[in-house]
């Protein structure tokens, strides 16, 4: 068992040199996301944005094995709560993190991501988080009521993982802030983020939602990094390999196996084995959205989607629909008298099929007569971006 002290935590990161295949990676992650970067509209990812952050808000619940469906997620979004309190309970705790991830990005834009490496940061996304959430819902198990915000102030074991004393805690954190700042931007960064993700769900810094906030934390930082913009999150990736996470999670605990293992308390392999996992993770995730995003394929999504919508009854679409559509999805927004004379039929034809767009949610707009932008409803999404929400589209499916 590892004594409680401030060097309990080391090492932070990988001596020097870091594994070949860690490098390796982590410049692949890199080039990965800037390929990513401008192959959609900034409006068109402001268009997504709600769709992703209930993407990430569901597999976040997932990973804490309390699932929350897709079409559970959207009712809570229309204020309609389940009459059973459990799962009315994880409809609460699905939007929190939503809320909270459009908080983030909305309150660390322009900021540097070493900003983001404070006690007070971190606090400030779990008290944000729970904020949002009733007593009730935030009672715990054995009865203790989550403060926001507030260290926890009780010892407690994670499986074989007994974290350190909450007397350390603030010290703790402040030493796990100060030696992840410290690193240098781009690739050893990126490594770094690996590790302190680790490094803070060890701390259990909470009472409870300690990983709900380290996985928060991470997402927000490699947005600050510049590496996501908004398009790919790891959290889908840690979902779909659950287990492995927890494994990786809990193996990187493990006290210093000999001399040969690195300079600290724990053990260096076993970090190094969870900074791969890592990195492999945020390799997968990024790939996928690339190969996503591709433009000539989103051309046949979109008229495969307005085909298949069109045949359904009362849809009020129509084939020429496609080629606005898909103007938007390159443009961001156009003016709906531009939108409309792009289909080719008359006016009356045309303000009702935009109108159609409109209610079937693949447009949006901010006003009744202000321009229209792309918009992602679950209806669509498995034509627009196959294979990136299965539970979603399997869910639109029982829909028709």
């Amino acid at each position: 068992m590892i004594k409680d002290n401030l060097y309990s935590i080391e090492p932070l990161l990988p001596s020097e040199p870091v594994p070949a295949e860690i490098s390796e990676l982590a410049h692949a992650v890199v080039k990965a996301s800037l390929a990513c970067s401008g192959l959609a509209h900034p409006q068109v990812l402001a268009g997504i944005a709600p769709l992703l952050q209930a993407m990430n808000s569901y597999y976040t619940n997932k990973i804490e094995g309390q699932h929350t469906l897709p079409a559970d997620i959207e009712r809570a979004l229309a204020n309609d709560y389940d009459a059973d309190p459990d799962l009315a309970r994880r409809q609460h705790l699905a939007l929190a993190h939503m809320r909270t991830e459009a908080w983030g990005k909305s309150a660390w834009t322009g900021r540097s991501w070493r900003e983001l490496f404070s006690a007070h940061e971190l606090g400030a996304i779990h008290q944000h988080l729970y904020a949002q959430i009733s007593e009730r819902d935030r009672t715990t198990a054995d009865g203790d009521v989550v403060t926001p915000g507030a260290l926890r102030a009780r010892s407690v074991r994670v499986g074989n993982h007994v974290a350190p004393d909450p007397a350390l805690l603030p010290e703790l954190i402040d030493r796990w802030a100060l030696g992840y700042r410290a690193v240098p931007d781009g690739e050893r960064a990126l490594i770094a983020l690996g590790a302190a993700h680790h490094r803070l769900t060890w701390i259990h810094p909470f009472r409870d939602g300690n990983g709900r906030a380290a996985r928060l934390h991470s997402y927000l930082v490699l947005i600050a990094m510049g590496l996501t913009n908004g398009v790919w999150s790891p959290l889908r990736g840690l979902a779909r390999r659950q287990a492995d996470y927890y494994a990786h999670l809990a193996e990187a605990d493990a006290p210093r196996r000999g001399d040969t293992d690195g300079r600290g308390s724990l053990s260096q392999a076993a970090l190094c084995a969870w900074i791969k996992f890592w990195l492999e993770i945020c390799l997968d995730q990024a790939t996928f959205m690339r190969g996503i995003l591709d433009l000539a394929q989103m051309k046949q999504r979109i008229e495969a989607c307005v085909y298949f919508l069109a045949a359904q009854p009362d849809s009020g679409l129509r084939a020429e629909a496609a080629t606005p559509l898909y103007h938007v999805f390159l443009t961001g927004e156009i003016e709906r008298g531009e939108w409309k004379r792009m289909t080719g039929l008359a006016e009356r034809t045309a303000d009702r099929l935009l109108a159609a767009c409109l209610k079937q949610g693949l447009l949006r707009s901010a006003s009744s007569k202000g321009k229209v932008g792309f918009g992602v409803p679950l209806s669509a999404l498995r034509f627009y971006f196959p294979r990136l929400w299965p539970e979603a589209e399997a869910a639109a499916d029982r829909s028709t």
